[in-house]
C-alpha cells in the first residue's frame, strides 16, 4: 500500500471539507494552471494552423518542388524544357512523391475599359492537380484541359474580378508585350479566393498550349515540372533525391528555396510561441509553489507527527507532492477543456476574423496535432512537479517538537 498517497488523498478530502482559508488560494493556483495551459494550447494550435495555412497556399499556387532550366532567369518568362525526360512521370513511384505535373508561365497585361493590371498567365495541362483550387473556389468550376484541343477557359481570383469588374462567363482579354504585341481572348469559367493577395492578384490559370504557341514552342516543350509530396517534413530530403535524378542542365528547388523570406518569417513565429510557453510555465509554476508552501504551513503539525512516528523527510515530502500533482492535474483538465473548447469553436464557427491583406487569410486558422497536445500536457506536468521539489525541501528543516507545538 502506498501510505504517502493514502495520506495525501485523505488530506485533500479533509481540506476540501474543513479549511475555508486555504481553499480560495488553491483554487487560484488551479485557475492559474488552467489558464496557462489554455493559452499554451491556443498558441500552438493557432501557430501550427497559421503555418500550415500559409504553406498550403504557397504550395497550392506552385508545388513542393519545382524543376526548371538551370539558369539565372528570375522573370516569369519560362524557358523551354523537353517533356521527354527519364524522371517524367516515373518519379512518382519514388516513396514520398505524390504527383508530378507540367507548367509554364508568361507575363502579360489584362486591360478593360477602366482598369489595367499586370498578371502572370500560368499554363497547366491535363496532368494538373486541381484540388487546391477546388477547395478555394468561389463560383464556377476549375477548368480542365485535355491533350488534343486548346481551351480558352481560364480561372482568376475574386480580387482581380472585383478590380476589373469581370464576372463568370465574361471574356477576358490579355496582352503580351512582344514585337509585335500579341493578344489572347479567354472566357472566365472559375473564380477563386485564397486570401493570399500576393498570388491572388497575380495568377491567371490557363491552358499551357497558349504559352507554347505564344513562345513558339513545340508541343513537347514545357516551362518546368512541379512535384507534390506526401509529407512536408521530408521536403529537404526528397528535394535532394530529386536533384540527383535530373539531368545536369536542370535545377530542382524546394518551395522554401523559392520563398526564403516568407518561410524565414514563419520560422520566427516559433520564437514568439516559445516565449509565451515559458512565461505561462513561470506563471503556473509560481502559483503552484505558493500553493505548496501554504499546504505545508497549514499542515505543519502533521509534518511533526509523521516525523515523530518515524517517517523520513522524503516520505513526508511525497505526501505534499502528491497533493500538488493533484492540483496540477486538475488545472490541466480544465485548461484543456478551455483551450481546446475555444479552438474547436473557432474552427467550426470562425468567429475571429483577420485582415487578409496583412495575414493572408480571412480567419484565425486552427490545427490540432495530437502529439503537440500530449507533449504539452506531459511537459507541463513534469516541469511543474520538478519545480515543486525545491520548495518541498522546507519540510527537511521542520523538527518534530517545534512542529507539534506550532499554532
Amino acid at each position: 500500500m502506498n501510505v504517502e498517497y493514502f495520506i495525501a488523498k485523505r488530506l485533500f478530502t479533509a481540506k476540501e471539507k474543513n479549511n475555508r482559508y486555504t481553499k480560495p488560494i488553491l483554487r487560484i493556483a488551479i485557475l492559474a494552471i488552467a489558464l496557462s495551459v489554455a493559452v499554451m494550447l491556443l498558441s500552438i494550435t493557432v501557430l501550427t494552423g497559421f503555418k500550415n495555412e500559409i504553406s498550403n497556399k504557397i504550395i497550392g499556387f506552385s508545388s513542393h518542388i519545382t524543376i526548371t532550366n538551370f539558369t539565372d532567369n528570375q522573370s516569369y518568362e519560362s524557358e523551354p524544357i523537353e517533356l521527354n525526360q527519364e524522371f517524367f512521370p516515373s518519379i512518382t513511384q519514388q516513396q514520398g512523391i505524390k504527383h508530378i505535373q507540367t507548367f509554364a508561365t508568361k507575363a502579360g497585361i489584362i486591360k478593360t475599359e477602366d482598369e489595367i493590371l499586370g498578371m502572370v498567365l500560368k499554363g497547366v495541362g491535363s496532368d494538373f492537380d486541381p484540388s487546391f483550387f477546388e477547395q478555394n473556389l468561389v463560383v464556377g468550376e476549375v477548368p480542365t484541359y485535355n491533350d488534343t484541343l486548346t481551351s480558352s477557359k481560364v480561372m482568376i481570383s475574386k480580387s482581380v474580378a472585383d478590380i476589373l469588374q469581370l464576372k463568370l462567363g465574361e471574356k477576358l482579354i490579355m496582352y503580351f508585350v512582344e514585337q509585335p504585341p500579341r493578344v489572347r481572348k479567354f472566357i472566365i469559367t472559375g473564380i477563386y479566393e485564397t486570401g493570399f493577395g500576393d498570388f491572388d492578384d497575380l495568377i491567371v490559370m490557363a491552358d499551357i498550349r497558349h504559352i507554347q504557341k505564344l513562345n513558339g514552342w513545340e508541343r513537347n516543350q514545357v516551362g518546368g515540372f512541379e512535384i507534390l509530396i506526401d509529407n512536408f517534413d521530408q521536403l529537404d530530403e526528397i528535394t535532394a533525391k530529386v536533384y540527383e535524378q535530373i539531368p545536369y542542365n536542370l535545377n530542382a528547388q524546394s518551395i522554401k528555396e523559392q520563398n526564403p523570406q516568407l518561410f524565414d518569417w514563419l520560422d520566427l513565429q516559433d520564437i514568439n510561441v516559445r516565449v509565451i510557453l515559458i512565461l505561462m510555465l513561470i506563471v503556473g509554476g509560481v502559483n503552484m509553489i505558493t500553493a505548496l508552501l501554504i499546504l505545508i504551513l497549514e499542515r505543519t503539525k502533521l509534518v511533526g507527527i509523521l516525523k515523530a512516528l518515524g517517517a523520513t523527510n522524503w516520505s513526508v515530502r511525497k505526501v505534499f507532492l502528491y497533493n500538488a500533482v493533484y492540483l496540477i492535474l486538475k488545472g490541466l483538465f480544465w485548461g484543456n477543456i478551455i483551450g481546446l473548447g475555444i479552438a474547436l469553436l473557432q474552427q467550426k464557427f470562425q468567429f475571429i476574423s483577420l485582415d487578409p491583406n496583412i495575414y493572408y487569410m480571412i480567419t484565425v486558422p486552427i490545427n490540432f496535432n495530437f502529439m503537440h497536445i500530449l507533449w504539452l500536457n506531459l511537459g507541463t506536468l513534469l516541469i511543474c512537479w520538478l519545480i515543486l521539489i525545491i520548495p518541498s525541501i522546507i519540510i527537511t528543516k521542520i523538527t518534530p517538537v517545534k512542529a507539534i507545538r506550532f499554532e
